[in-house]
């Protein structure tokens, strides 16, 4: 299947996944962790992106980001990937490359999947067995959205302003969030969605995102499988005639 376009629209947050190539490790020590994120901030805000959520993994990162500039997303993933892969193949006197391709997005339905693609990413070092808690990982954004603790990567979303009016109502209402678990379908919505860059919402959403961009943002329909015109029959053994798996 051709890989879809990737789409940028201004004011509606994405998430994003990169990851090492071939899974390889990206950071080695905290010092690595720290250089990305200067990166991330310095890229963030020269391009227009505010960062509402993110965790930095042995080889992946996680970010939730709302572009506020028509392509900013890829001008600052774009950024932070070449001055970090520079760093690390310095300090680590290697050459080559560092990440997997392009990074991996889809557009968030705010009103309805915002707090729960946060609650996704700061959750992944306790998927992972890394940590028992969130709390316990210093590599994320729960600090800022669960404890009220000043971070100048955090911008927080709308949605998240709306928890309380103040910051102690805010937290504490965001980390009663932590107490309900997020299903399997969910998990599977929230990674299917990014992995293939298409929508994570409902029907009405993905429709106004199909309007506004002009491009699809929804799984295809699957359609009748053509039917197979081959006079080729099998002759001999089976490693004579084998076709790989749809």
């Amino acid at each position: 299947m051709p890989r879809l376009l990737r789409i940028c629209p201004v004011g509606i947050p994405q998430h994003i996944i990169q990851r090492g190539n071939n899974r390889q490790i990206c950071f080695a020590t905290e010092q690595d962790l720290a250089v990305y994120a200067h990166w991330l901030h310095e890229s963030s805000v020269k391009y227009g992106v505010e960062l509402h959520a993110w965790v930095f993994m042995t080889n992946h990162v996680h970010i939730l980001a709302t572009p506020r500039e028509p392509a900013a997303l890829s001008r600052m993933m774009q950024k932070v990937g070449r001055h970090y892969v520079r760093y690390f193949n310095q300090a680590y006197r290697r050459s080559g490359t560092l990440w997997e391709g392009r990074f991996k997005s889809c557009v968030v339905d705010a009103d309805n999947y915002l707090l729960i693609c946060q609650r996704y990413i700061e959750l992944n070092p306790v998927r992972a067995g890394m940590t028992d808690h969130p709390a316990d990982y210093r590599w994320s954004s729960y600090a800022a959205n669960a404890l009220g603790k000043a971070s100048k990567l955090w911008v927080p979303h709308p949605v998240y302003l709306q928890l309380g009016q103040s910051t102690t109502e805010r937290v504490s209402a965001y980390r009663a969030l932590f107490r309900a678990h997020i299903g399997e379908a969910v998990l599977d919505n929230i990674r299917a969605a990014t992995h293939k860059g298409l929508a994570l919402g409902g029907d009405s959403f993905k429709a106004q995102v199909e309007a506004l961009t002009g491009r699809r943002v929804r799984p295809e329909r699957p359609g009748p499988k053509p039917k197979n015109k081959s006079n080729k029959r099998w002759v001999g053994d089976l490693g004579d005639f084998y076709s790989d798996p749809e």
